[in-house]
């Protein structure tokens, strides 16, 4: 009977050191599959290189994107938007990526069409593979997912200038937005054409229906209001899709007869706006929101028209500028040019979602809570490709600047930059403590 324990006990302790890697095996396992740390962990984060990693020594953070691509009217621009995207994060990850990894945001693209519904199918698509969204399309689209991003701690990059998006209380802490928004970039818009054509005595206004036309509206009603100005017509339409034609539009402003019109539609219906307004006999201008425009609009009818009428304003500079922010995405895109300005943008946002993931890896917390969290103060410098921000704060409209713009078939990607940083004063006189509409 001893001889038998001797025996079992013999077998059991040599079955320990099996036993003991079999439990390393399963920690390493572990440790991987929860990205190697407590401080990179969750979904998106990977410690496998990404699918086209450039050192296959480092894990993988995988990003979404949510965007017109196909189908809807953004979609030109959104195409570019991808294209700026895609090219800044080659360029970050050649350069390093971030800490012990590299950043991915070709497997977890989807086309939304601008169309919420579609939006959110899309996010539950993507939302267990992403530890953020590098860009989400579109104010309705992105608000028809908020509350689901709310639960899930998903942030992500606005691709959407709506004014909610800079308070705390309504975008739920989640949006990181580039520059301003549409409702002080109507304000900002409307002092430079005061100064540099002449103050208007009555403007007019025409916007899509729901929050972007309603934001830059609502800034026109603002400094109309401050300045002293009639409004001669609050003119509401929708993408040509949706509508059909902008004649209800174009009737409308030959009739109220104003100095300037300001515009928040998409490219193809400022065409048709303009184009048809200047035929019709309107000899007002028009000033557009940043979406209105595409270079692309110098190949339809409505060129003369726009060339002679039209400025668009944005919140980055143009392809022409000279910051290093430009020659940064110069460098990327290489020996070609863009299609348009979305491009630009889409690498200038990208600024705002490197600097968070530098600062939760910084902090040891790269995951979704941790990018949350990070949120709170985080300083962006754009290079100069936008103006410095600071997230989580009350937004400082002395920091806003707005980049002029003017359609010229000379000119690269067919936009001119009229002026850099221009700053007018009607933003200092107005409230500016909430969304200028609701959601």
């Amino acid at each position: 009977m001893r001889h038998n324990r001797g025996r079992r006990l013999r077998l059991q302790l040599a079955a320990v050191p099996a036993v003991v890697g079999l439990l390393l095996v399963s920690a390493c396992s572990s440790a991987k599959d929860s990205g190697g740390s407590t401080g990179a962990s969750g979904p998106g984060v990977s410690q496998e290189p990404c699918p086209r990693a450039i050192d296959k020594e480092k894990g993988c953070l995988y990003l979404g994107v949510l965007s017109d691509l196909e189908g809807g009217p953004f979609a030109v621009l959104g195409r570019q938007f991808n294209e700026g995207q895609l090219d800044f994060w080659k360029k970050a990850n050649a350069a390093g990526g971030i800490g012990d990894y590299e950043v991915d945001l070709a497997q977890n693209t989807r086309n939304t069409a601008y169309d919420p519904q579609k939006h959110a199918a899309a996010y539950q698509q993507v939302e267990p593979n992403v530890l953020a969204l590098a860009m989400s399309l579109g104010t309705v689209n992105t608000q028809a997912v908020l509350d689901q991003m709310d639960t899930d701690n998903m942030v992500a990059g606005a691709g959407t200038l709506w004014s909610g998006w800079q308070f705390p209380d309504t975008d739920k802490g989640l949006l990181i937005e580039t520059g301003y928004s549409y409702c002080t970039e109507a304000v900002m818009g409307l002092d430079w054409f005061a100064d540099n054509h002449k103050k208007p005595a009555k403007i007019a206004s025409v916007v899509y229906k729901g929050d972007y036309g309603g934001d830059y509206a609502e800034g026109a009603k603002r400094w109309a209001k401050a300045n002293g100005v009639d409004i001669a017509a609050e003119i509401q339409t929708g993408p040509n899709a949706a509508v059909g034609n902008q004649d209800g539009p174009v009737g409308q402003i030959v009739a109220a007869a104003p100095d300037v019109v300001v515009l928040a539609t998409g490219p193809a219906e400022t065409a048709e706006i303009v184009g048809k307004a200047a035929q019709a006999g309107y000899k007002g201008r028009f000033l557009g929101a940043g979406p209105t425009w595409n270079g692309a609009l110098l190949k339809t009818p409505a060129a003369p028209a726009l060339i002679a009428l039209y400025n668009a304003t944005s919140p980055i500079e143009g392809w022409d500028g000279s910051s290093a922010g430009i020659k940064a995405a110069h460098d990327a895109i290489g020996d070609k040019q863009p299609e348009n300005w979305g491009y630009v943008y889409g690498f200038a946002m990208s600024y705002a979602m490197k600097a968070l993931l530098d600062k939760a890896n910084s902090n040891n917390k790269l995951n979704r809570e941790g990018l949350r969290a990070a949120i709170d103060g985080l300083q962006v410098d754009f290079d100069g490709i936008a103006a410095k921000q600071t997230f989580g704060a009350k937004p400082d409209v002395k920091r806003l600047a707005s980049v002029i713009i003017a359609p010229d078939p000379a000119a690269q990607l067919g936009t001119r930059t009229v002026l850099k940083d221009y700053k007018g004063s009607t933003l200092e006189k107005i409230s500016y403590d909430a969304p200028c509409v609701a959601s």
